[in-house]
């Protein structure tokens, strides 16, 4: 009884998000937090605009598969499989390719062009989730222990402090 048209509707995937950041890019989503009428309907989009090589860092969605447009540029792409064998699957892709990332891999897309790149995905869930892989593990609120972290990742405490302080 409350339903509107405005409940349906988004406006702005036109308008170039901004990419002057640390990795260079920029995700405009279109999930139910933004467009309340997606709820139930098992589907979402994003926008994601990079600068020149700037990347959407490697991330999962526990939630969804991703389906990847190219609108302009050329994107390198690429999913990691699961234990054991963690084989990176990865293809440059131009204008107008496609690619799939299936529900929660680990992925990452890099402007491989010396120009803006365009993107547009389709997610299959109106709340797909999405875990930044270096956010998550050195930018957890608390931290994570640094000498835990050292051990998992094989290197100094020294280098895992360096990195839990740029998150």
């Amino acid at each position: 009884m409350n339903v509107q048209a405005d409940d349906f509707f988004f406006s702005g995937l036109n308008i170039m998000g901004n990419t002057s950041n640390a990795v260079g890019s920029k995700v405009t989503p279109v999930t139910v937090a933004q467009l309340p009428g997606l709820n139930t309907l098992g589907i979402s989009m994003v926008r994601i605009d990079y600068a020149p090589w700037g990347i959407n860092p490697p991330h999962t969605h526990p939630r969804a598969t991703e389906i990847l447009t190219v609108l302009e540029g050329s994107l390198q792409v690429g999913f990691v499989t699961s234990n054991p064998e963690n084989r990176l699957i990865s293809k440059v892709l131009q204008k107008g390719d496609m690619f799939v990332f299936p529900v929660g891999l680990v992925h990452f897309q890099r402007n491989v062009g010396h120009r803006n790149a365009v993107a547009i995905a389709a997610l299959s869930s109106q709340n797909p989730g999405v875990i930044t892989i270096a956010n998550a593990v050195f930018g957890s609120n608390p931290p994570i222990a640094a000498d835990l972290l050292a051990k998992a990742f094989q290197v100094k405490t020294s280098v895992v402090d360096q990195l839990q302080s740029k998150f």
